[in-house]
């Protein structure tokens, strides 16, 4: 038998290895804050920045050097160019707004077209904060014990899509949708699943087993998925 001391401590390292792993994120801030320093930005992976997880964090410039335009991100006033499935996105993370380096946190603002859809697709390092500004949209997301949880949320609603959840959203509104959303992450990242699937050169034997549909069918879904497909 093992002495009580020792089981105390085997047991404090499994919680302290179950509560790193429970509550990994984007790392903490090591000052006020860290606008990147463009010139060392461009230089080498092996020179210019520091990895942790899948985050990349650039080197800081001189805090002397910051300014108010390094916090400032003005290119949400209009809606960006809408795709084939009717939404305009434009992001805010550290690459086009330097002041949110290492803060953990990324902004979007997405425009929605009477029908339009943001296909399912999930987020693997963030939650997401959505916020319907203007319109009618249905929003949901999809449990791991495959539930739907869903509505229509309308101007001044608020909905919270959990971190690696599938989610998706539609404009059911008479005129365009605008939404925001906020994630918990600089670096949220995310996979659309049509794209993830069809468009990523998975097996054609597999893709045909897996959801019931013949050669011709998959080829079809390809060429509208796999922009390298012909």
């Amino acid at each position: 038998m093992f002495p009580q001391k020792t089981l105390l401590i085997f047991f404090a390292i499994f919680l302290l290895h179950v509560s790193t792993i429970t509550f990994a994120s984007d790392p903490d801030p090591l000052q006020d804050f860290c606008i990147p320093h463009q010139k060392l930005g461009s230089m080498n992976n092996a020179s210019q920045s520091h990895h942790h997880g899948m985050i990349s964090i650039l080197p800081c410039k001189n805090s002397s050097e910051a300014t108010a335009i390094d916090f400032v991100f003005s290119n949400m006033k209009a809606a960006g160019n809408f795709s084939d499935e009717g939404i305009a996105v434009i992001s805010a993370n550290p690459a086009n707004f330097p002041g949110l380096n290492t803060l953990g946190m990324s902004f979007a603002r997405a425009d929605i077209e009477v029908g339009g859809i943001n296909p399912p697709h999930f987020h693997p390092r963030a939650t997401e904060l959505v916020h319907v500004v203007e319109g009618k949209v249905y929003i949901g997301f999809v449990d791991s014990s495959n539930r739907v949880f869903a509505r229509v949320l309308e101007q001044g609603e608020v909905m919270v899509l959990p971190r690696g959840l599938v989610h998706f959203m539609m404009n059911v509104g008479d005129k365009i949708a605008t939404i925001f959303g906020s994630f918990n992450s600089q670096n949220p990242g995310m996979q659309k699943i049509p794209s993830a699937v069809f468009g990523s050169g998975i097996d054609e034997e597999l893709l045909q087993k897996a959801f019931g549909l013949d050669s011709k069918q998959i080829g079809s879904m390809r060429r509208k998925f796999d922009p390298n497909s012909k």
